[in-house]
């Protein structure tokens, strides 16, 4: 059984870490993941069953890359299930069993005031993990993520790539944090941060990130 549990394997920066981790994982999904390293071990079942699969698992560490758009889930009741109340839940069901460590990706400009609906329920996600209690929670928060991802195509984001070298170059000072980052990057740092030790609520922004990640 590994220290290391992550969900949202299926998405961008999931299918990284579990591509670039040596250390083995468990890996929860709702589906088969393709091409799974040998050193990970998967266990597929319906969301619902999540939290009391991570608490009989009692990992150490949770990753969660858990994360939908509101065009992709088609409602902002739907984008909410799954980027706070699904987070959430697993949270509580590793901190149940006694995790000590919780890593989550969230979003640059996450804020449980924001006025934009996403990042509210971001930052409102974040809040939640706070209250929970663990040792120590990192969390990453990059802007746009850059690289290939696997469903339908996502026509607004793929403008944004196309455009992100121009964007990136004039984004200077305080706005550095809101450049684009690849998804690999993101990956590297959730790696890193999942052997740190320590304690405290930790944010990681874009610079941060890629420092993280070298």
């Amino acid at each position: 059984m590994s220290d290391t549990l992550i969900v949202g394997a299926t998405g961008m920066v999931g299918q990284a870490i579990v591509a670039n981790a040596a250390a083995p994982l468990t890996v929860l999904a709702r589906r088969e993941v393709v091409g799974l390293p040998p050193q990970h071990r998967l266990i597929v079942a319906p969301p619902e069953d999540w939290p009391d699969i991570i608490a009989a698992e009692k990992p150490t560490t949770l990753i969660s890359c858990l994360g939908t758009t509101i065009r992709q889930a088609g409602s902002q009741a739907a984008f909410r299930a799954v980027d706070h109340d699904l987070v959430l839940a697993v949270a509580e069901g590793a901190k149940r069993s006694g995790a000590k460590h919780m890593i989550a990706v969230s979003s640059v400009g996450a804020s449980a005031k924001a006025g934009n609906f996403y990042l509210r329920t971001k930052g409102q996600a974040e809040e939640g993990l706070r209250g929970l209690g663990f040792d120590r929670v990192d969390f990453l928060r990059p802007g746009l993520l850059t690289g290939e991802r696997q469903g339908p195509p996502r026509l607004g984001e793929g403008l944004a790539m196309i455009a992100a070298p121009l964007t990136n170059a004039l984004l200077h000072g305080a706005l550095r944090r809101y450049r684009s980052i690849p998804g690999a990057t993101v990956a590297k740092a959730a790696v890193a941060l999942a052997a740190q030790g320590g304690s405290g609520v930790h944010i990681h922004e874009n610079d941060a990130i890629r420092a993280l990640a070298d």
